[in-house]
């Protein structure tokens, strides 16, 4: 959803090996190991271990919210211990879809450490993620971390098949569901929620399904309420703008817009090229050795492009634990809006809707890229062969998010989630305060150099 590549990517982690496997799944693991009794409240409470000042607990929720299907899922929470905090509840969401919560208290309560005497922090492990994670062996190795890097039929098949019909209960709607049962389960009014990537998706979602129940909204690296592009369009166009501004920051003598116009065009490999930029700004939101490598491949030499692409994509491997594939394939393709529908349209004819897309777009559409690499990027692809699934409703597209205080976060070197999505956020936001971080990338608050974007968030949330 964009969403994307949110665990940590090293160049030492860049030197490891995919390896192999097959798709399975644990549905029924997870199912039993949440006591039917349960009514949704907090079990379980004991400290967090190795984390001072947090308890630890589980939040049993439905798999089916409807009610139509029997079983039940344990979700990890992790407390602050301040339970008189003046502001109230804080709900940090993290990224993905994919992406556990309860692993990361410990870093994110460093970040918003200015705030945490007035808020109570509360990081959960929402559906298919963390210890309950989906998991599909296959897709998780070769996709990884990232969003583009496109799976094989099989793998997405076989995920799919393995995960079954419980595959329909982890869309965004199912997550919303879980922090509402989460804040009743907290005995509070309302929460204060502050969403990272895909994170700022499933907050703007939970503010249009409870209006009354948020105070305010962080939203850092936006996708918008109304959803990501499987084309992404918008991180092809921002791509020439984004590294240009990285090699005028760096000084760097070469042009690194014509760069890529012409990698692209020489060597079609637009999708390994945006996959390898959106990820190596985890690495480095300079850019800097992308751009050397695209003036290189430019210039006849594309060597060091084709280690670049091979070492970031080995670099953004991932657990299932760390970011569960399965769940990420089965949220996007839930919520998503495709050339050939949504998820409950059959698999025949659903290639020849994607060529009918990518036949009207334009230059202008796509940047220096093309429609192949709009039309064979991951995000695209996944949901292309995931098996028919009934669709859940989505709201309005017109639909306003409530009157409270929202902060749009983002950074201007940001091809995950590029700033034209929070500008497209901010249309929607009746109370939208804007700040862009120069030069930095994907979260700013766990990950800028620069203090603006933390500084911002500690001034917003703590505004009277």
């Amino acid at each position: 959803m964009g969403r994307r590549r949110t665990t940590a990517i090293t160049l030492a982690a860049a030197a490891a090996l995919l390896l192999s496997g097959t798709c399975t799944s644990n549905a029924q693991d997870r199912q039993a190991a949440a006591s039917p009794g349960e009514s949704g409240g907090l079990s379980g409470a004991a400290a967090c271990p190795g984390l001072d000042g947090y308890t630890c607990a589980t939040l049993s929720v439905p798999l089916d919210h409807r009610g139509a299907t029997s079983g039940r899922l344990p979700l990890k929470v992790a407390t602050a211990d301040n339970t008189k905090a003046p502001k109230g509840v804080l709900v940090f969401l993290t990224g993905g879809p994919g992406q556990p919560g309860v692993p990361y208290v410990k870093r994110v309560a460093e970040r918003l450490k200015p705030v945490l005497k007035d808020y109570r922090l509360v990081m959960f492990d929402q559906r298919g993620t963390g210890d309950g994670a989906l998991n599909c062996p296959r897709l998780q190795e070769q996709m990884g971390s990232s969003d583009l890097t496109p799976p094989t039929a099989e793998a997405v098949r076989s995920c799919g098949a393995s995960l079954g019909t419980d595959r329909r209960f982890y869309g965004t709607n199912d997550t919303v569901a879980d922090l509402e049962l989460l804040r009743r389960a907290l005995g509070v009014r309302t929460l204060t929620l502050d969403g990272v990537s895909y994170g700022t998706y499933t907050a703007e979602r939970y503010a249009l399904a409870h209006p009354g129940r948020v105070s305010r909204l962080v939203l850092d690296s936006v996708v918008p309420q109304t959803g990501y592009d499987p084309m992404d369009l918008a991180a092809m166009r921002a791509a020439p703008a984004v590294l240009t501004a990285a090699c005028e920051a760096t000084g760097c003598p070469t042009d690194p817009a014509a760069d890529l116009a012409e990698v692209v065009e020489t060597y079609d490999n637009g999708v390994d090229v945006l996959d390898a930029l959106t990820t190596y700004e985890f690495v480095d939101p300079d850019y800097t050795a992308a751009i050397d490598a695209l003036h290189k491949a430019a210039n006849g030499d594309d060597g060091p492009l084709k280690g670049l692409i091979e070492g970031v994509r080995q670099g953004s491997a991932a657990t299932a634990e760390e970011l569960s594939q399965g769940l990420h394939a089965a949220t996007l393709c839930l919520d998503g809006r495709y050339p050939w529908g949504r998820s409950d349209a059959p698999e025949e004819g659903r290639e020849e809707a994607l060529a009918k897309a990518a036949a009207e777009l334009t230059p202008s559409d796509h940047g220096p890229f093309d429609p192949r690499t709009a039309t064979g990027l991951g995000s695209m692809r996944s949901c292309l062969y995931w098996p028919r699934t009934p669709a859940p409703p989505l709201p309005p597209a017109d639909r306003r998010l409530p009157g409270v205080p929202v902060l749009l976060l983002g950074g201007d070197r940001d091809l995950s989630t590029p700033l034209e999505w929070l500008y497209d956020q901010k249309r929607l936001t009746p109370r939208a305060q804007v700040v862009v971080v120069r030069g930095a990338a994907h979260s700013v608050q766990t990950r800028a150099v620069s203090d603006q974007g933390r500084k911002a968030v500690a001034d917003f949330l703590l505004d009277h």
